[in-house]
């Protein structure tokens, strides 16, 4: 009896629920837009109809990264890749002019969760398994594909990324195999020994200290916010160094993180095309 009447209490629930909500808006996907667009390369900054439009103006190319949430020492906040990849997904869709950037997948495999192994030895770590992340790529793609997207290029901005995407690139390639999509795994991209040669080929050299951190990458979060890099506190502390480089003045650091976003994504404009090209 208390079964029934607990059903009878969930079915009159759904049923005023029901009642009142209205139905679902269904504009029309051919529908004028009504105002003038933004000028962003970022899918989730763009309203529907300015993707749409965009779209239909050739930027059939998008652009999946992803980064991680991990420990990066005692000065960098844990989302670092998340925040290099806003600047360099940014530099690269605009240097292409036919691209736009899905959002920034955030959450890699960074260790064994229970027991906890790699990074997740760490407070601030978020980790998913090898399974979960390759499943989250493929509904990405998938999802990009239904829409209309024809190139869909993979990037990882830390190196446990690499093996899903280079797997689900393949696997996805051979499923849509005859299909006008095409999935693009771009490992150069994720070339920090290439950095270091950058900066050294400009006369620095690093002696590391053992920490998550180096100078190209404080240099490239400096570049988006120097708030992810604790400048401030960094300064008072007396501790505004890395691996024996000053990073004072600031706006010389900013300068250098600009100009290696722009080596990152010259690099991998460069591997786009000749990957795209040789379809």
């Amino acid at each position: 009896m208390l079964r029934a009447l607990t059903l009878l209490g969930l079915f009159s629930v759904s049923a005023f629920f029901a009642a009142e909500m209205p139905d679902p808006v269904n504009p029309d996907p051919n529908g004028k837009r009504p105002i003038e667009s933004v000028d962003s390369v970022f899918i989730e900054e763009l309203t529907w109809m300015e993707v749409r439009d965009a779209m239909r103006s050739g930027k059939k190319s998008v652009l999946v990264a992803t980064g991680g949430v991990e420990q990066n020492g005692p000065y960098l906040a844990a989302g670092k890749h998340n925040y290099i990849l806003k600047a360099t997904t940014e530099a690269i869709a605009r240097k292409l002019g036919n691209m736009l950037v899905a959002p920034i997948v955030p959450f890699v495999p960074e260790g064994d969760i229970d027991p906890p192994g790699l990074h997740m030895k760490y407070p601030s770590t978020i980790s998913v398994t090898e399974e979960t992340y390759r499943s989250l790529l493929v509904d990405i793609c998938a999802s990009l594909k239904t829409h209309g997207f024809e190139q869909i290029v993979l990037i990882g901005d830390s190196g446990g990324n690499q093996d899903g995407m280079k797997a689900v690139a393949a696997a996805l390639n051979e499923k849509w195999s005859g299909s006008k999509t095409r999935v693009h795994f771009i490992p150069e991209y994720y070339d920090y020994p290439g950095v270091e040669k950058y900066l050294e080929a400009q006369g620095i050299k690093q002696t590391p200290e053992g920490l998550h951190d180096d100078l190209g990458t404080t240099a490239q979060m400096m570049a988006v916010d120097p708030a992810t890099v604790r400048m401030k506190q960094r300064i008072a502390a007396g501790k505004f160094s890395i691996n024996g480089v000053s990073l004072a003045p600031a706006e010389k650091t900013i300068a250098l993180g600009k100009k290696i976003v722009e080596y990152r994504a010259g690099l991998s404009v460069e591997k786009i095309r000749q990957a795209i090209n040789s379809r």
